[in-house]
């Protein structure tokens, strides 16, 4: 047991120091829009580029309203809105219609209408592709319905990307969190978000490190037809990340940026709420194969609680490697704590997080294989499709 804890602490210790070293030096790295030297003033409308904002929402009354009205008060001169209102079976329909009304809206927003989805497509990605090929941008950025844009957010994150030659720009939102459910799963989230994608690499064109984020992708429009538009991810529950997938494999410049409060969401009510959210697509990362998924569960288990287990376990030195491990852990949610409203004191509570997480990971891969596939806003996807559909 003894030689145990010395080669399971070694291999703790090793990738959670490496990952900590890694984050220090390259985390500096990745540029912040929020800061003075990119408050750069907008120009004459005929000057900038155009973007076009879109948004896809089904079944998002609550939010809608307050979304499109934070869009419709930016100060970026030369931008349209398209929002689709995806099969909305609550008022959706009749919040978007009353923003449209508004003076605000006048030349500025546009609103589709959708009935039906056709077969092999999911309904995210085919309100993006119909709204996208009536734009009239240059650039196109996608949104979702539930994100809150300070008025100088787009304005700030074109400035960044007309300066770096950027083809797609992503931007972190802030997490609105009501409670410490919120705060403990969603810590839990950035840490592994660090520890798989690290954000600093995203920019290196040699690295397969690549970002998507829903709240706030932004590409240009000849990159977004050159890697196939949506059309080549009709099926894909994560759209997000495979959009930054097939841009970084296709060569072009990705870049993803912190911004502060710049744009925020409340992606989810207390602790049930992320679990609920993760069980839809938490089976997708792992491309729905059930023995990686198996595998995954453990090795996410091994990862985040071993730590904890063979510190009060292990006798002697045995423990200064699950204490490395620890204390880079440790270090990691102080590094988040410094760009997030989560104190780095919920570290204490990883190991809850932990085994809710796992948890599920199996629940998705489980709730997948017995319904045949997926139910995502009232649609029904069945699991041959998804994986015919996966990029």
């Amino acid at each position: 047991m003894h030689y145990f804890h010395w080669v399971a602490g070694t291999i703790l210790a090793l990738a959670w120091f490496s990952r900590i070293v890694d984050a220090a030096l390259g985390m500096p790295s990745v540029a912040d829009i929020s800061r003075p030297e990119w408050n750069r003033k907008s120009a004459p409308a005929d000057s900038l580029p155009r973007v076009s904002i879109i948004v896809p929402a089904r079944n998002e009354e609550e939010t809608i309203e307050q979304s499109l009205t934070t869009l419709l008060h930016l100060d970026y001169s030369n931008y349209e809105i398209i929002a689709v209102n995806d099969r909305s079976t609550d008022r959706t329909g009749e919040m978007m219609e009353k923003v449209a009304a508004t003076p605000a809206a006048h030349d500025r927003l546009r609103l589709i209408q959708h009935n039906e989805l056709p077969s092999g497509w999911m309904g995210k990605t085919h309100a993006m592709w119909t709204a996208a090929n009536q734009a009239s941008g240059d650039w196109l950025l996608f949104t979702d319905a539930d994100v809150l844009f300070k008025p100088d957010s787009l304005r700030r994150a074109m400035a960044y990307a007309e300066s770096q030659r950027a083809d797609h720009v992503v931007l972190f939102p802030r997490m609105i969190m009501d409670s410490v459910g919120e705060r403990m799963m969603i810590a839990f989230f950035q840490t592994m978000f660090v520890f798989g994608h690290r954000p600093w690499k995203v920019a290196d064109p040699k690295a397969r490190d690549h970002m998507g984020v829903g709240a706030f992708n932004l590409i240009r429009r000849g990159v977004y037809e050159s890697v196939g538009t949506y059309e080549a991810l009709r099926m894909e529950v994560l759209d997000d990340m495979k959009l930054g997938k097939v841009v970084k494999n296709a060569g072009f410049t990705q870049r993803n940026v912190f911004g502060e409060d710049l744009i925020s969401v409340h992606w989810a009510r207390g602790a049930k709420g992320v679990m609920n959210n993760l069980t839809k697509n938490f089976f997708a990362v792992l491309s729905f194969q059930w023995p990686r998924t198996l595998v995954s569960a453990f090795g996410m288990a091994f990862l985040n609680l071993m730590p904890f287990v063979g510190v009060c376990l292990a006798h002697g030195w045995a423990r200064l490697p699950y204490a490395i491990a620890l204390l880079s852990m440790f270090l990691i949610y102080w590094g988040m704590s410094r760009r997030s409203a989560i104190p780095a004191y919920y570290f204490l509570l990883h190991p809850v997080s932990s085994v809710l997480f796992v948890y599920t990971l199996l629940r998705s891969m489980a709730h997948t294989l017995w319904n045949d596939g997926i139910v995502w806003r009232g649609t029904k996807y069945h699991l041959e499709e998804l994986r015919k559909g996966m990029v």
